[in-house]
């Protein structure tokens, strides 16, 4: 049996400028749902509580809208996003 730990990104999480980092990488992938999953790995590291208080989102909308699969709409990312503090900046 291996005794290799799970990777989780939670883990390293730990700054502003990591976080920002990390989720422009996920929003450079065509994949929707690896921005999707990068924003739940930050509400996570966050704490899921006070991003859903801060989002004005109840706790359980919250896992539902960042859930792998999950379609949220427009207006509850831009929810989300609010409520960790980050805002998305469109360059040339």
């Amino acid at each position: 049996m291996d005794n290799f730990q799970k990777f989780d990104a939670v883990d390293y999480l730990d700054s502003e400028e990591t976080i920002a980092e990390y989720l422009t990488a996920a929003l450079e992938d065509e994949n929707p749902d690896v921005f999707l999953a990068a924003l739940g790995d930050v509400a996570k590291a966050r704490g899921m509580s006070a991003i859903a208080h801060n989002s004005g989102l109840g706790r359980e909308s919250l896992y539902k809208a960042l859930a792998p699969g999950a379609k949220p709409r427009y207006d509850t990312i831009l929810r989300v996003l609010h409520g960790l503090g980050v805002k998305v900046t469109i360059t040339p």
